[in-house]
């Protein structure tokens, strides 16, 4: 580790990151690895030698004092640079160059920012919180000539817009640099101590925290990352010779942006998935595609009854094709006065939680027992547990879109209605997050609702282990 000289300067570590031309500089990595420090000062640096106009950008910012202002602030401490600087309530100004630091949040202010011009560089702190639809109004507003992206981050999840767009898959012109504690020269002895503390009594900890490693897991979302990886291939790991029927989840594409999508499946495995672009007005195109491969598969035809897809059932009978059950997502719920897992069915009845008072609706409930099923499947696969092949799920990697399958499914977070119900978070919810319609995943609970979801009147009942959802 390098020593901390008395003479302030900047991590000698970075200095070909901040060298090297680039459109899009993104450095991330663990804590107490200098990112934001570094940057701080090199914005500084540029700020005394020539005009510029910096945007500072944070999700949630009520008072100045949330921004990277302060440590800007340090920073014209540490290198004595008070007299070529005047700092504001609100900005900070070089009295020499004429550079300015404007501050915003995003979450408030986007509307505002898209009307800001001449802004040099984009510094966007905390940039995992930032969204798809945020970028999409912050990249053409950042369009002078030969200006810069600035996205500094500690990664929280693999499923964030910023990792995924710009770490896994960076477009042209972008410099990726990751840093940890251990590249930083200005370390305390304390800090240290405190992160070979969290290595030795959490070593998973330790590693999103301080090795900046993204979690596979959201602790909000309905079915786990973890769950999902799990489930592929899982029927040869646990070595289970998969029979049974074979069905199509079909959803179908509601708007311009939206695609349609099915998932095919034989019992409790998924074998394949296909996804397309379609609009509104091209339902019966989309509908002979799926009526095709179901009937040359005999599949049966589970589709989104909802909206758009309210008329496919009309459509597959035009084309002879009878094999097909609608799917409400937003109907009652099966069961209404039944417990909502086997431990609650063994308390008395009046104790139990029924199924009506803890899900929102058919959707929930399908989401729900989906989850509980993947993650049964993780738990035979990791921990030995035993189940039966109709409480678990398998996804063969053969399937095609499997990284947007696992994306899709990980993604969806618990939301609760007026009555305090459980729902799954809602694809206007999910837009705000910059999160398109979950297509793929809507067509693979399709494909694997149990059978009375799809009879309603059979009211054939399996109570499954739900606890911990």
């Amino acid at each position: 580790m390098v020593k901390m000289n008395d003479k302030p300067s900047l991590n000698p570590a970075l200095k070909e990151f901040w060298v090297t031309p680039a459109r899009n500089r993104v450095l991330y990595g663990g804590r107490a690895s200098s990112k934001s420090w570094d940057a701080a000062g090199i914005a500084i640096f540029l700020a005394q030698y020539t005009k510029i106009r910096v945007l500072c950008v944070r999700q949630f910012q009520n008072k100045i004092s949330e921004s990277v202002y302060s440590l800007l602030k340090i920073q014209i401490e540490r290198f004595r640079l008070e007299n070529e600087f005047r700092i504001l309530n609100n900005k900070i100004i070089c009295a020499t160059t004429g550079s300015e630091f404007l501050f915003y949040g995003l979450a408030r202010n986007i509307s505002e920012i898209k009307s800001i011009e001449s802004i040099d560089i984009l510094w966007s702190e905390e940039s995992h919180l930032l969204s798809k639809e945020q970028w999409e109004i912050l990249e053409p507003t950042i369009r002078k000539e030969d200006s810069q992206c600035w996205f500094i981050f500690n990664p929280r999840l693999a499923t964030d817009f910023v990792y995924k767009r710009f770490v896994l898959s960076p477009p042209p012109n972008t410099i990726v640099r990751k840093i940890n504690y251990d590249e930083n020269p200005f370390l305390s002895k304390t800090m240290l101590e405190i992160i070979n503390a969290t290595k030795s009594s959490d070593p998973d900890k330790f590693t999103h925290v301080y090795l900046g490693e993204p979690n596979d897991n959201d602790t909000d979302s309905i079915i786990k990352r973890s769950w999902i990886l799990a489930a592929i291939d899982a029927h040869k790991k646990l070595k289970i010779e998969v029979t049974g029927s074979k069905r199509k989840g079909f959803d179908v594409a509601d708007d311009g942006e939206d695609y349609c999508a099915t998932v095919d499946s034989i019992g409790v495995l998924t074998t394949g998935i296909d996804l397309w672009k379609a609009k509104e007005d091209e339902i019966l195109k989309s509908c002979s595609r799926v009526h095709l491969s179901a009937r040359l598969e005999n599949r049966m035809i589970v589709y989104d009854a909802i909206g758009v897809g309210s008329s496919c059932g009309a459509k597959f009978n035009e084309l002879g094709y009878a094999r097909h059950k609608k799917f409400f997502a937003g109907g009652a719920v099966i069961n209404p006065d039944k417990a909502i897992d086997l431990d609650n069915a063994k308390l008395p009845t009046a104790q139990q939680i029924k199924n009506k008072d803890f899900y929102s609706n058919i959707k929930a409930q399908a989401w729900w027992l989906v989850a509980e099923r993947l993650k049964n499947t993780y738990n035979a696969v990791h921990n030995a547990a035993v189940f039966n092949d109709s409480e678990m799920l398998f996804i063969s990697s053969d399937c095609e879109y499997l990284e947007n399958l696992t994306e899709e499914l990980s993604t969806p977070r618990k939301s609760f209605d007026s009555a305090g119900r459980v729902k799954v978070e809602s694809k206007d919810d999910l837009k705000k997050r910059g999160i398109p319609s979950p297509n793929i995943a809507d067509a693979f609970i399709m494909a694997n609702l149990p059978a009375d979801f799809l009879n309603q009147e059979a009211n054939i009942y399996t109570p499954m282990r739900i606890k911990g959802l």
